[in-house]
């Protein structure tokens, strides 16, 4: 899925998306050994993630879970995260596996996306911890704990404009 679905853009490799990559053959990558360093960086999230069930399986599931590092994040919670891509035509969010797949991904200091295609949405953390961790305002006690986590784990990225 991620040879057709995704966009490359890297010095050594094009590719637009929707389209299957040149070098996709029935086996797989047909230039395995040699291939760009943007398809060696590729982290899918179904293959490395154990808690993920097979079913989870992006040509299975219709979704596309990968790590994803922004260059230029609008704030703190988009520099490094986890984004869930519902594929053109997926069911996953009618029969249930994008709630299995968010769950099974919504459980630590890893700030997650979720998009359908139309709309890149935060899932993780839950928006009032959110807006406090980029807002830099002071955490009501019952989630100071929280809050203070995700600041130290995502300080480095600075807090910048808003969350979508």
């Amino acid at each position: 899925m991620c040879c057709t679905v995704l966009k490359m853009d890297a010095p050594d490799f094009k590719k637009p998306a929707g389209i299957p990559c040149e070098h996709l053959a029935s086996h797989g990558c047909g230039i395995h050994a040699v291939r760009p360093d943007i398809c060696r960086s590729w982290f899918c999230g179904w293959r490395r993630v154990a808690a993920l069930p097979d079913d989870a399986r992006p040509d299975r599931s219709g979704l596309l879970v990968s790590l994803n590092f922004e260059r230029e994040p609008r704030n703190c919670l988009e520099g490094v995260s986890i984004n869930v891509r519902a594929l053109p035509g997926s069911d996953a969010i009618a029969n249930g596996m994008a709630a299995i797949v968010l769950d099974r991904l919504c459980d630590g200091l890893v700030p997650v996306w979720f998009s359908d295609g139309a709309k890149k949405m935060l899932m993780h953390p839950e928006q009032e911890v959110a807006s406090l961790v980029i807002s830099g305002d002071p955490a009501p006690a019952h989630l100071q704990e929280e809050v203070a986590a995700w600041r130290e784990h995502y300080g480095v990225f600075g807090a910048t404009r808003g969350v979508s």
